[in-house]
């Protein structure tokens, strides 16, 4: 009777989970988000320190004859790099032509017609490969197809390197904004009946515009700064731009061949083409993102 007693008796509650000890996590927490401020100050103060330098060491070549002149001989301290500054632009122009459209329909392909399918397995494969692949690699390839059948250097050379650059980033800009649009946005459009390039162009877009303007300008900063790939493409002159199918001034390339010479005076102009570089991509990064904030509703 004691044993059936006993084993009809009540079980005795179990203890209570006993909780984390919250100075040991809030110690922790603290712990992180010093560390994470830490390495965010020192990111900025990296960054400040390079765009200091750039300043106090390039605001004196800017002069006007720096946009308007050609590079002077060495000992010269007359002279600019107006030619670097209009290659430069013919340069980018031509990589941008070429390659913001084609990545753009690279990523619509990716996210609205190609997600599931293999082949668009392969194109993702291929642009994320892409994006990993150096520039000078670019350069090289596009001197083999070019540069070396046309048997010399071109400006029409470093666009298409520098298109093959753009490419990725914006193909992977323009689906991941794509895919951040809610479906039903997308449903809702196509239930009233729009085909499907109307709803992508003027549906989609319009919403995801701010993230691909923003990867544009991403691939436009990558660029802007690329050496490498010019050096085997349009390489460098002296002269003023005549025609994209010659050999075409740069200034990513003028700064290399400037800064590495033990001319004091074009030492001084390789710090002003990077401090010039520097403002025109800050300038157009802060323009569209106003632009773009104004007109979002």
């Amino acid at each position: 009777m004691n044993n059936a007693g006993s084993s009809l008796a009540p079980r005795a509650a179990p203890a209570p989970l006993v909780p984390r000890n919250r100075i040991w996590r809030r110690t922790v927490n603290t712990v992180a988000r010093g560390l994470s401020f830490c390495a965010a100050v020192l990111g900025i103060c990296f960054l400040a320190w390079i765009l200091i330098t750039v300043v106090v060491r390039g605001v004196g070549a800017l002069q006007p004859s720096f946009f308007l002149e050609l590079p002077p001989p060495p000992g010269v301290a007359e002279g600019g790099l107006g030619n670097a500054m209009l290659g430069t632009l013919y340069v980018t122009a031509l990589g941008m032509l070429f390659g913001v459209p084609t990545g753009m329909m690279a990523g619509v392909f990716l996210n609205e017609f190609g997600r599931h399918s293999r082949f668009g397995g392969m194109v993702r494969f291929t642009v994320n490969l892409m994006m990993g692949i150096p520039s000078i690699i670019m350069g090289l390839f596009v001197f083999t197809i070019i540069v070396v059948p046309a048997g010399h250097f071109s400006g029409l050379a470093g666009g298409v390197a520098l298109a093959l650059l753009i490419v990725p980033i914006v193909a992977r800009t323009t689906e991941d904004m794509l895919n951040l649009v809610p479906p039903t946005l997308r449903e809702s459009a196509l239930a009233l009946g729009a085909p499907r390039w109307r709803v992508t162009f003027g549906v989609l877009f319009p919403v995801a515009r701010a993230g691909i303007v923003t990867g544009v300008l991403l691939a436009l900063a990558r660029v802007s700064g690329e050496t490498a790939p010019l050096l085997f493409t349009a390489l460098n002159s002296p002269y003023w731009p005549e025609s994209i199918f010659k050999p075409m001034a740069n200034l990513t390339v003028t700064i290399f061949a400037f800064a590495m010479s033990p001319y004091k005076d074009w030492q001084q102009l390789a710090w002003g083409a990077s401090l010039f570089i520097t403002a025109v991509v800050l300038a157009v990064t802060i323009a569209a993102r106003v632009i773009l904030h104004r007109r979002t509703p």
